[in-house]
């Protein structure tokens, strides 16, 4: 799973921009297409973004671990 291209995908979904998530952050936007492009994050900053867009993406490691391990 690439964390950030999850993150963008989300994020589009959800009709938001990467401006909107940089404010809620806070941070430079740069900084978010900088996360789309990283495979991996960290998890305190995946929280924060968990929780800002309502999605668990711990879910998604989480299945995806389940799926390799069958």
């Amino acid at each position: 799973m690439h964390i950030g291209e999850a993150i963008r995908k989300e994020l589009e979904r959800q009709g938001k921009t990467v401006t909107w998530l940089a404010e809620q952050l806070p941070c430079h936007r740069t900084n978010i297409y900088r996360i789309f492009d990283k495979p991996s994050i960290d998890t305190n900053i995946l929280f924060h973004i968990s929780q800002i867009l309502k999605y668990d993406f711990f879910a998604d490691f989480t299945k995806e671990y389940e799926g390799k391990i069958m």
